[in-house]
């Protein structure tokens, strides 16, 4: 499965090779691998007799992002469709980038398809950066002769797939950075706030109000602990990050859970809905046979719970089911995503109908994204006034007592 080859390959990294062809031509590349060994089996395997194999290593410049991919994908588009050749809106686009990896991962690719290397296999040499989707769409646009609106449609999807991603991480940066500020602004009153007022409260000589008591012990306990509650709160979170990464099961259990989770779990769905209809109507419109169209699909969805359902669809599709039957016995997909793709198959516009699926779903996380802003406001802070303002009150209640005594 899909998910779990990733989770295998999360302590991989990208070597580069040199070696020759059963021609005797003198071919490059590079492999995401656990070792050199590996590399050179697979290479084996491939009939290339290996010359030279060395771990990638990047120098200056940042890491490339999906933005630079969607960026360079629209200017090549925009080139080729101008009548500019391929190689020379390479050299363009290469010397434009201001990140010099962007700008020598273009060059690699220039150089490849210079040497007679197709597109598309020159982009399967970058699976860090062009993934299976990206470059099945290139080698369906190779090959069909019409390279120039493929580009097209990758770039509206990369440009889309992008925004949304962008709307759903808006929408959790707001109480994210809410809730560690809150953490701070409590680990301070535990700390030196607390034990301030106790050196205080103990020349009073008189009995102090129960939920001064319980706050001055929590403080007691935070003071006498608190490198074991860091060490348990930072470790924890690594472990379950850790865990999380590589357990296929934990990745299922999460992402079920998060589709549960109130307002934000139907947040989650929509947006996972228009990511795998977006994907798919992307792929079905650019040619590519619908069953090897959904190997693309489940991944590109960012779900594992419909990662799942995609692999259920795609087996009873290669067996002759409808597609919207196949969707439909997932029990995952909602009611309109079913009438748009049968009314599709109908039709016969099948990559039409998802399309203005994928539009609904995007236009739907907006709208959340927009109330979620107001929603989560006024929720926030009035936790916020709960905690900080129940030990306020709480420190301050022996004051008002002795103020009543004298």
């Amino acid at each position: 499965m899909a998910t779990a080859a990733a989770v295998r390959d999360v302590k991989d990294f990208i070597y580069e090779w040199e070696g020759k062809d059963k021609n005797g031509k003198v071919v490059r590349g590079e492999l995401r691998s656990g070792g050199e060994a590996q590399v050179s089996a697979q290479l084996r395997r491939q009939g290339v007799l290996v010359t030279k194999v060395k771990k990638r290593r990047m120098r200056g410049g940042s890491s490339i992002k999906q933005k630079d991919i969607a960026v360079f994908t629209r200017q090549l588009a925009t080139m080729m469709k101008a009548g500019v050749p391929l190689l020379q809106a390479f050299d363009i686009v290469a010397r434009g980038a201001s990140n010099p990896r962007l700008t020598k991962l273009l060059t690699d690719i220039r150089t490849d398809v210079e040497t007679g290397t197709s597109l598309s296999v020159a982009f399967r040499k970058h699976p860090m950066q062009f993934n299976a989707l990206y470059c099945n769409l290139v080698e369906a646009g190779e090959q069909g002769g019409i390279l120039e609106q493929l580009l097209e449609r990758l770039a509206i999807y990369e440009e889309k797939t992008m925004a949304l991603k962008q709307k759903i991480k808006s929408a959790l940066v707001y109480p994210v950075a809410v809730l560690v500020v809150a953490f701070i602004v409590l680990t301070i009153i535990m700390l030196f706030v607390i034990p301030a007022f106790k050196e205080v409260f103990s020349s009073f000589g008189a009995d102090l109000p129960a939920p001064t008591l319980a706050v001055m012990w929590l403080s007691e306990q935070f003071v006498a602990y608190w490198w074991l509650i860091f060490g348990v709160i930072f470790g924890g979170g690594y472990f379950f990050m850790q865990s999380w990464k590589r357990s296929e099961k934990m990745q299922v259990a999460m992402d079920r859970l998060f589709l549960r989770l109130p307002v934000f779990g139907d947040l989650i769905r929509k947006s996972v809905l228009a990511r795998w209809t977006r994907t798919l109507s992307t792929m079905f419109g650019a040619g590519v046979p619908l069953v090897e169209a959904l190997d693309s699909v489940g991944g590109a969805s960012g779900n594992a719970v419909y990662q799942i359902a995609t692999d259920q669809i795609q087996k009873e599709v290669s067996t002759g089911t409808a597609l919207t039957m196949a969707m439909q016995n997932t029990g995952v997909f909602p009611t309109m995503v079913l009438q748009m793709t049968a009314i599709g198959e109908e039709s016969g516009s099948l990559d039409h109908m998802l399309g203005k699926a994928a539009e609904f779903y995007e236009d739907e996380v907006d709208e959340m994204v927009k109330g979620l802003s107001s929603l989560m406001e006024p929720f926030i802070i009035s936790i916020l006034g709960v905690l900080i303002g129940g030990i306020v009150v709480s420190m301050y209640l022996p004051i008002f007592k002795l103020g009543a005594v004298v």
